[in-house]
């Protein structure tokens, strides 16, 4: 049984650490919003700061909204880094910056510990059922390590490369969901202008080459009006800044990711920033009602 601490208990965290604890092991908790009540009845262990889950645990997991947000829990007052002892391990499983995540990685080396970038996609649904893809950044020795614990969260664990090659994957997977969900959008867009079922063509191209977990899902949420998160638009908005960070730093352009940055952003100035990224097919409704209007 391993002593594993776990910071950040909102949509995706809270599900992946009840995994956790429903696997026997012991789980010190942490969030700034409160600790869910259901999690302590699971056997989780309450903690006051992200300090003393570092001073319980052995492995400590972070799952945190942005960048900042890793730096504050690691390094502020009352931080994780405040409580390690040697050989420690520091497993951040949030989406955020390759290049803070390097430096991350490096400030925790200097207390001699390990770092993994370990950042996930599946979403909710992945996290509840334990069959999340988890993209790793880390030493071969510290993944072997880890991945028995990983297992119990996720279905597809992959070893990509060192400190911050798990967050560079995790960006290229969120550049194609993003763009497979304006895709389908503008798809049962047309479909629904047109005067057909929705639903029925769903259903046919599921079963053909154009079938996604996006479509399957996303999908579904468009055709509903089901928008509660899931993923929420704020979160895919700070991914693909990352991603065109990056890739500016590269000194490469990325036209279509740009574009559907542009319909994240409308979302947002519509009111709809914490809702599921599927909403945008409502900023691609209105694109088409003001160009009708122009017309």
């Amino acid at each position: 049984m391993a002593n594993i601490g776990f910071i950040g208990l909102g949509i995706m965290g809270k599900p992946m650490a009840g995994n956790l604890i429903k696997s026997g092991h012991s789980v010190s908790l942490y969030s700034r919003s409160g600790i869910p009540k259901g999690l302590i009845e699971q056997g989780g262990k309450p903690c006051v700061s992200a300090k003393q889950v570092a001073q319980k645990a052995d492995i400590i997991i972070t799952m945190l909204p942005d960048t900042p947000d890793v730096e504050k829990v690691l390094f502020g007052e009352n931080g994780v880094a405040q409580g390690l002892s040697r050989g420690n391990i520091v497993m951040d499983m949030s989406s955020i910056s390759p290049v803070e995540t390097k430096r991350f990685a490096s400030d925790i080396n200097r207390l001699y510990c390990y770092y993994v970038d370990a950042p996930v996609s599946g979403g909710d649904t992945g996290a509840k059922n334990a069959t999340l893809t988890i993209m790793v950044g880390a030493e071969e020795k510290i993944f072997i390590q880890i991945k028995p614990l990983l297992e119990l969260m996720g279905k597809k664990i992959t070893l990509i490369g060192d400190n911050g090659a798990g967050q560079i994957c995790k960006i290229a997977n969120q550049i194609i969901v993003a763009l497979t969900i304006e895709a389908v959008g503008e798809a049962l867009l047309l479909v629904s202008k047109a005067g057909v079922d929705q639903n029925k063509v769903r259903q046919a191209l599921m079963s053909g080459f154009a079938s996604s977990r996006v479509l399957e899902i996303h999908g579904e949420r468009m055709i509903n009006r089901a928008f509660e998160p899931g993923f929420r638009v704020e979160l895919h908005q700070k991914d693909l800044n990352i991603a065109l960070s990056n890739a500016h730093a590269l000194g490469i352009n990325l036209p279509n990711t740009t574009a559907t940055l542009e319909l994240l952003n409308a979302c947002t100035a519509q009111g709809d920033a914490k809702l599921d990224s599927s909403v945008m097919i409502r900023s691609l409704e209105k694109l088409v009602s003001l160009n009708a209007q122009e017309t």
